[in-house]
């Protein structure tokens, strides 16, 4: 007597196993199939499968006619590859294979573009960093002791001369400072002072505009010390006083203003008489200097 075991999955994969045999002229002949792609049953003779559509017939090689399993991917007869055609399981194992193909490939067009908008909206929202303008557009006036001031558009400093880049960063902070924008004169007052630092040759008016730009921001020593640097190139040059005046004023000294006044009196006529060019573009300075020493000495006298 023989048992009857049920197929296995692998075999039903390649065998139709009949369920319910029915005699006919004297041979078995199977009443239902299995699908190889899914293992659902199908009538005999069912050309495709109910449940997954794959096709049921035999595959045939396109070159030599032979009957093919329904996985084989070369012809055992002739050795040339299985066409896709061929087969209905390989028609629907490769249309499967495509549709998971299309599948990440739109998924990964889909990540891009969110990339790409959220890349573009960062960019949007971040301002373009602010280019510091050097030209003292709409100054109201010369700054006090700064002898005047420029404007117009702003130019590239990047190709001035060292001493052109120094002057028109002090014209920018003195008249900053004549409107009383402390923002810029803290923001540029390092850039004049580097500005001046890589002066090839360094005059008296180079060290009076220094002096000023250091004042600009409290640096009482550093402008007294160009002051006794002026008073050692050239005793009794003017600025000196001017520098040790305007220091006085910073530090609220009584003592250290009311002799820079006398020191300025003193040596005024003679220095006048020199003539020299740094004394013509800060003539208003100069002027204003001396009527407050003035003051200051007839005050002092009463």
């Amino acid at each position: 007597m023989k048992l009857k075991t049920a197929a296995t999955p692998r075999e039903r994969g390649y065998l139709s196993a009949p369920t319910r045999p029915a005699k006919h002229n004297g041979m078995t002949q199977p009443s239902t199939i299995s699908c190889a792609t899914c293992g659902a049953v199908a009538q005999a003779g069912a050309k495709f499968c109910g449940h997954c559509g794959a096709s049921l017939g035999p595959r045939r090689c396109s070159h030599c006619g032979a009957e093919l399993s329904s996985r084989a991917r070369f012809c055992h007869r002739c050795g040339r590859p299985v066409a896709s055609g061929a087969a209905g399981v390989g028609s629907v194992g490769s249309s499967t294979m495509r549709s998971e193909q299309t599948a990440w490939i739109v998924a990964a067009s889909v990540v891009a573009v969110l990339i790409g908008v959220i890349v573009w909206w960062v960019a949007r929202g971040t301002p373009a960093p602010a280019t510091p303008e050097m030209a003292n557009p709409g100054a109201g006036g010369a700054a006090p002791f700064a002898g005047g001031s420029s404007a117009g558009a702003a130019p590239d400093i990047s190709q001035m001369s060292p001493r052109e880049r120094f002057d028109r960063l002090f014209n920018r902070v003195m008249s900053a400072a004549d409107r009383g924008d402390s923002a810029t004169v803290k923001a540029f007052t390092p850039m004049a002072l580097g500005a001046y630092s890589q002066l090839d040759t360094i005059d008296v008016d180079a060290r009076y505009h220094a002096a000023l730009l250091t004042l600009g921001t409290g640096g009482v020593p550093a402008a007294l010390a160009l002051a006794d640097t002026i008073e050692q190139i050239q005793p009794g040059h003017l600025f000196g006083f001017l520098i040790r005046g305007t220091a006085a004023d910073v530090a609220q000294n009584d003592t250290m203003r009311r002799k820079a006044y006398r020191d300025f009196l003193r040596h005024y006529q003679a220095e006048e008489r020199a003539n020299r060019p740094e004394y013509r573009e800060h003539g208003p300075a100069i002027e204003a200097f001396k009527k407050k020493a003035e003051k200051d000495s007839v005050n002092g006298k009463r």
